[in-house]
């Protein structure tokens, strides 16, 4: 994995497909590790993956336009094209837009719960209606994602008012990483939230990827 670039190219800038395979992913910048980890485990060299910048994960009402330019980009040089996002905040939007495009996207809300599984996301229900949810990546990016874009490194004083309604930080762990955990207890501290560590896994990105890399 040493020709993956660092995560702060992920979050400004994404990541170019290299040619070569039948099946095109295109996926946010967020989920580079999970996917390419994936394809390097099971040996899915059929698939080339390309990422938008992690950073329209702070602007959803543009992914559907940036998600849109990628496939008719790409349309051309492959058989078949995913598209590894969520609705991710677009409202409907993007699931619509990949309709009318004749492709495939992943299913779920969001990525915390197709990496928990949206079956068992959805059955906790309420249960979580409280918490702020980071992954592997966002807890590595969380001055990036929560901290600056938030303005709580100029105006702390704004975490309560922010976070109030708030009562926990849940880490959806992707690896088995401690230092990881303990940055994610230090945001959470940070935030003034109790503190939860779960390990997912993959979840159903996994399983979503398995079936395209068998159907094509």
């Amino acid at each position: 994995m040493t020709d993956l670039p660092n995560d702060d190219t992920l979050t400004h800038s994404g990541l170019e497909a290299r040619d070569g395979g039948r099946i095109l992913l295109i996926a946010c910048g967020a989920l580079a590790h999970e996917i390419l980890t994936l394809k390097r485990l099971n040996g899915w060299n059929h698939m080339d993956l390309t990422c938008l910048p992690a950073k329209l994960h702070l602007y959803p009402e543009k992914i559907t336009e940036a998600v849109t330019e990628s496939v008719e980009k790409n349309r051309l040089a492959y058989d078949h094209i995913f598209v590894v996002y969520a609705d991710c905040g677009t409202g409907g939007q993007l699931q619509a837009k990949c309709a009318a495009l004749g492709v495939e996207m992943v299913e779920g809300p969001h990525c915390y719960s197709f990496f928990e599984g949206n079956d068992s996301f959805a059955a906790r229900g309420d249960d979580d209606m409280r918490a702020f949810f980071l992954t592997d990546f966002l807890v590595r990016q969380f001055d990036a994602f929560v901290w600056k874009p938030m303005g709580l490194d100029r105006h702390p004083e704004l975490r309560d008012m922010i976070f109030g309604n708030y009562t926990t930080l849940i880490y959806q762990a992707q690896t088995d990483d401690p230092a990881l955990v303990e940055k994610a207890r230090a945001c959470a501290d940070r935030l003034g939230l109790t503190f939860e560590y779960r390990f997912t896994g993959y979840g159903d990105l996994e399983k979503s990827l398995e079936h395209q890399a068998a159907k094509h």
